[in-house]
């Protein structure tokens, strides 16, 4: 029988993460969701404040009935925040199958390398974060404009007879967000790459099965979970990008984050911006959510 004592720290220890997403997560939500429900005011906080106790509690019922969705149905009716989403979605997506590319075969080389360079190979992949985000994407400016370094490089070499145009295209977004999530990708595989008995594979191949079918029929399967881990860690904050675009994709890029810097800081529009937000994060959290659900019933049918 297990002692109370202990059975008090183990609901503590459980305790901790969900008042954790409390605090950080679901309280902002709210905020962010009773803002959206409110209308635009020419004041400070610029919004007319909802959902207030100081009526007590039978002024808070009269609130809830004089809320309006209004804010919702507008974003229907203008173009420009569905392309933002679909625009963004596609160029997450994008992103997240380069970053996939890039690291996969990283993950692999570490998981094969020789147990005593691993922390050596692990430090080197969370090595970059040791500097400002903002500095590596500054440097990336550097880099891709015409007369940066990679364009002198190609010009050198007799490669390009003239520079390169990638600096505020949608290239240039690729590049940002591929190096600057790579780690996010790559730590997952390592970790589900790692923990594969690659005993599997010789036995695959002393059975007769080439090298590249026992990839795909042995390694890759056993490490889906830590693609699926690592697409959804690139994905989520690539959607909601908003420093990489803006830097590096110029001001004709369209995407999500930027349309919401927008309406927060240059409309002044905190109720509709909100409500972007809100969409946004049903668009990433809901479809989240199912695939756990179906990933944990698929594990107690396996049991």
């Amino acid at each position: 029988m297990k002692h109370p004592l202990s059975a008090i720290t183990d609901r503590l220890v459980i305790a901790v993460p969900y008042l954790w997403l409390l605090v950080f997560f679901l309280i902002p939500f709210f905020i962010v969701f009773k803002i959206s429900l409110s209308t635009t005011a020419i004041a400070m906080p610029p919004y007319t404040p909802t959902l207030g106790l100081a009526d007590g509690f039978s002024g808070l019922l009269s609130q809830i009935s004089e809320l309006s969705f209004d804010n919702y149905l507008w974003l229907t009716q203008d173009a420009l925040y569905f392309n933002a989403y679909v625009s963004s979605a596609i160029i997450a997506g994008i992103s997240t199958f380069l970053a996939l590319l890039v690291g996969y075969p990283i993950a692999y080389g570490m998981a094969r390398a020789p147990a005593t360079i691993r922390p050596t190979l692990l430090m080197l992949v969370i090595l970059p974060f040791w500097t400002s985000f903002l500095i590596r994407v500054y440097a990336w400016i550097g880099i891709l404009k015409p007369e940066g370094l990679l364009n002198q490089l190609l010009l050198a070499t007799g490669i390009i007879d003239q520079p390169l145009v990638i600096l505020n295209t949608h290239s240039a977004i690729f590049i940002g967000i591929v190096y600057s999530y790579l780690p996010f990708m790559i730590l997952p595989l390592y970790s589900a790459l790692e923990k594969m008995d690659y005993s599997l594979i010789e036995a695959a191949q002393d059975l007769g099965c080439p090298p590249a079918s026992a990839f795909w029929k042995i390694t890759f399967p056993l490490s889906l979970p830590g693609v699926i881990a690592g697409c959804l860690l690139v994905f989520i904050p690539a959607v909601g990008e908003f420093v990489i675009p803006d830097l590096l994709g110029g001001s004709q890029t369209l995407m999500i984050g930027k349309t919401l810097w927008n309406e927060f800081f240059a409309n002044r529009d905190w109720p509709v911006s909100s409500a972007v937000a809100v969409i946004l994060l049903l668009l990433l959290v809901v479809p989240i959510m199912f695939f756990q659900q179906a990933q944990a019933r698929a594990q107690e049918q396996g049991r």
